[in-house]
């Protein structure tokens, strides 16, 4: 039986019976704000995910013996826990954490160079070491775009689509887009309208910036990646019947809806 659930935000849909207790727990326990249904849920809980919840530190904290450290790892404010752990450290995860920059300096020998290539805090550790960096990865690195432009040769184009810094990069090399991630990329709005025939539509459907797009082509949108866009919430709302309530869960602005799920359900 669910425990009750004391609403932490206005309630704006009244929910068909088919709708009631649909929340995912698993998904949920990724999401940054279903905190409070999850504190009141702890037998519910997905320990794994979690884990790599930034907003779960103070429940992390008191289950130590759940805690899947691979996860934790990449949790960026799980540092004072990790400091304290340093046995049990995924080193993998680690090098892409953006606030373990100060760890993984003093622990250079255990550092993955590919995650390392991913992380935008650790442009001057990539810099100070060209040969170990992986333009594979590199390439999805923010902060790494004046790198990227001196060694066009290394990009990779698909991840590099999805580079939300990329853009300049991309208007000048068209053919060589990668339109499915590009059409995610929530900076590359202007290029896609330029481009409607080329986009992508299930991978528009993720886009956060894409929503006056979707709004006027529903016809094509994907309703289960659409189901995680936090800004699609008013579509959501008025089409529950294409909802996936998987991707719904992890939807950090669909807890009034997952609440009344919860609030609804017949205990």
């Amino acid at each position: 039986m669910c425990s009750i659930i004391e609403p932490a935000s206005q309630l704006v849909v009244d929910l068909k019976p088919e709708y009631i207790d649909k929340v995912d727990w698993k998904m949920l326990s990724k999401n940054p704000k279903a905190i409070s249904i999850l504190e009141q849920n702890l037998d519910k809980v997905c320990w794994k995910d979690l884990s790599e919840n930034p907003n779960a530190i103070h429940l992390l904290e008191k289950n130590l013996d759940k805690v899947k450290w691979r996860m934790l790892s990449g949790n960026p404010n799980a540092i004072p826990i990790l400091e304290k752990n340093l046995d049990k450290v995924d080193w993998w995860r680690l090098s892409l954490n953006p606030n373990a920059i100060h760890i993984l300096e003093q622990n250079m020998d255990k550092v993955h160079w590919d995650w390392l290539s991913t992380n935008p805090n650790a442009i001057h550790l990539l810099e100070k070491n060209l040969d170990k960096v992986n333009g594979f990865f590199l390439s999805s690195n923010p902060n790494a775009i004046h790198l990227l432009e001196q060694n066009l040769d290394k990009i990779h184009w698909e991840n590099l689509s999805l580079n939300r810094n990329a853009i300049p990069i991309l208007e000048k090399n068209l053919d060589k887009v990668h339109w499915d991630m590009l059409s995610w990329n929530r900076n590359a709005i202007p290029l896609l309208e330029n481009n409607l025939d080329k986009v992508r539509w299930n991978w528009l459907s993720l886009n956060p910036n894409a929503i006056h797009l979707l709004e006027q082509n529903l016809d094509k949108v994907s309703w289960s990646n659409l189901s995680s866009n936090p800004n699609a919430i008013h579509l959501l709302e008025q089409n529950l019947d294409k909802v996936s309530w998987s991707s719904l869960s992890e939807n950090e602005n669909a807890i009034p809806i997952l609440e009344q799920s919860l609030l609804t359900k017949v205990r």
